[in-house]
């Protein structure tokens, strides 16, 4: 699977917030190459660095909850989410009219390359990472790039797991986004550039978006994060609906 290099994304984080609620029949907790063939933002851009080392991996016990819909045991059922039903269109416009490209795209079942250490060994107190695949936009102008990547699991508590610590530290637990293609014309984000996290749960995966302006800049941050809130949402959409069953 094609990632940026090994490198993380500095960002500001303002704390993360958990809640629960039922939406259409999934549970939705909000808060935030091998082959070719979606939130509450705790983040905005801002130049801060790294960190120097990595923190000790809490031990995250996530049982399901007492109100997981009824409906719970049949979607569970339904085979993981394809890359070509997490991102069917090359083209993607937004309900405020906005339109971007989607100019790579990889998926793998071997997971851990795709992300921090960190969050890799999170994934291993439960249930391996069943499928990650990850695509990478860029809008009109091709200035920004906005990865948006489905992480997927058999489990919903193993998804709960990484929400969760996702949420209140989305710097240490976070997936890594792809570099742009040669093809597609597009510079590479300066190693350490400041960029926008966000991330929602679905039934049994999480779709995390990661922002960033081409050239590394730390202006325009509303601009930015609408783009990367926006193409999460719009990710988010079509993978509930696929699990939901109202593919």
């Amino acid at each position: 699977m094609r990632r940026r290099r090994g490198r993380r994304v500095a960002a500001g984080v303002t704390g993360g917030v958990l809640a629960v609620a039922v939406v259409a029949g999934a549970l939705l907790l909000t808060g935030g190459d091998d082959e070719d063939p979606a939130a509450a933002s705790d983040s905005t851009p801002s130049t801060t660095s790294e960190p120097s080392a990595s923190p000790t991996v809490p031990r995250v016990d996530v049982g399901m909850p007492s109100d997981a819909p009824s409906a719970l045991p049949s979607l569970l059922t339904r085979p993981i989410i394809s890359p070509e039903q997490a991102f069917p269109q090359e083209t993607v416009t937004l309900k405020d009219g906005s339109t971007y490209e989607r100019v790579d795209w990889a998926t793998t079942t071997d997971c851990t390359p795709g992300m921090t250490q960190e969050l890799a060994e999170l994934i291993e107190q439960g249930k391996p990472c069943a499928r990650m695949t990850a695509a990478l936009f860029t809008d009109a102008d091709r200035r920004s790039q906005v990865t948006v990547s489905v992480l997927s699991f058999e489990r919903p508590e193993d998804a709960s797991r990484v929400f969760m610590m996702a949420s209140m530290d989305p710097v240490t637990y976070q997936v890594v986004s792809l570099d742009p293609p040669p093809e597609a014309g597009l510079p590479t984000v300066p190693p350490g550039s400041s960029g926008v996290f966000e991330r929602l749960m679905t039934v049994r995966s999480v779709v995390f978006a990661n922002g960033q302006w081409g050239d590394g800049s730390a202006t325009r941050e509303e601009e930015i994060t609408r783009q990367t809130q926006g193409l999460l949402q719009h990710v988010n959409d079509t993978v509930v609906a696929y699990e939901d069953g109202d593919d």
